[in-house]
């Protein structure tokens, strides 16, 4: 009987599985092999996607251009109604997407001016006297200039002087 109780006390600490001290050895060494993976991956995305990202960044700075504003002199024109009575004298400043474009707009000034008239000219007092008609008249004129650029857009058009009369 003793053997018999003997190979039962066996049976049970074999069926009890590891020891405490062995399964905490396994999930330190599991703790340690994630520890040591993480690690890792943190040094590889900082080698391999920081370095991108800062030449996307130094990118970014040099696309990004500071806008300038380009000068009309005042413009005088008869507006359409009342048998050519009224005029219109306004003066206009033009807020264009970079730098570039100021020096494009001075090469084909002649022709922007010819354009602005040919448009003012056309208008009717009731079409440009409130605040939609004024709005209307800005996207217009930066419709039509826009047309002659190549190297940027216009951003805004400003009416420094708006006198009807």
């Amino acid at each position: 009987m003793a053997d018999e109780e003997k190979e039962k006390k066996e049976e049970k600490k074999s069926k009890k599985g590891m020891s405490p001290v062995l399964k905490w050895i396994i999930v330190l060494f599991a703790v340690v092999i994630l520890g040591a993976a993480g690690f890792a991956g943190w040094k590889y995305y900082e080698i391999n996607f920081s370095s991108s990202k800062k030449a996307a960044d130094e990118q970014e700075e040099q696309i990004v251009q500071e806008p300038g504003l380009w000068s009309m002199e005042s413009q005088i024109v008869n507006l359409m109604d009342n048998n050519g009575e009224r005029y219109l004298k306004t003066t206009i400043q033009i807020e264009v997407s970079s730098k570039d474009c100021l020096s494009e707009l001075d090469l084909v000034k002649p022709k922007i001016l010819d354009s602005i008239l040919g448009l003012l000219s056309s208008k009717k007092y009731k079409e440009i006297a409130g605040f939609e008609g004024k709005q209307r008249l800005k996207d217009e004129i930066a419709v039509r200039l826009n047309g002659y650029l190549t190297k940027g857009q216009i951003r805004r058009v400003y009416f420094t002087e708006f006198l009807i009369q």
